[in-house]
């Protein structure tokens, strides 16, 4: 049974992808469908980011010493500024690391 769903939905996922991707189909979306579209992406980013920066031990932590706050708070100034991703992410990842294992979580003053 777990076979089959993981075959069905590999199905479900390849050919969601092919009827957009391949150049022989007559398929094409509209300008209004793809303006919608290009928010998916920002959206499920910041789904899945959020949770990670605002709760990393399972609740609120909006303190100073919050090394993912720090970190996250770091590569969207770097990010904004250079606008260059792999020096955002390199900096960014390496304030992280640092924090991290100097072990800035555990210190420092609570903001909210």
């Amino acid at each position: 049974m777990i076979w089959l769903t993981i075959i069905l939905m590999t199905l479900v996922v390849f050919i969601s992808r092919y009827l957009f991707l391949e150049p022989r189909l007559p398929l094409r979306l509209g300008p209004r469908t793809t303006q919608f579209l290009s928010y998916a992406a920002p959206a499920i980013l910041t789904a899945i980011a959020a949770p990670i920066v605002f709760l990393p031990e399972g609740e609120l932590a909006l303190q100073v010493s919050n090394p993912y706050l720090i970190s996250a708070i770091l590569a969207i100034g770097l990010a904004y500024l250079t606008r260059h991703v792999l020096f955002t992410t390199v900096v960014s990842m390496g304030v992280f690391f640092v924090l991290h294992s100097w072990g800035a979580h555990t210190v420092g003053p609570q903001l909210f």
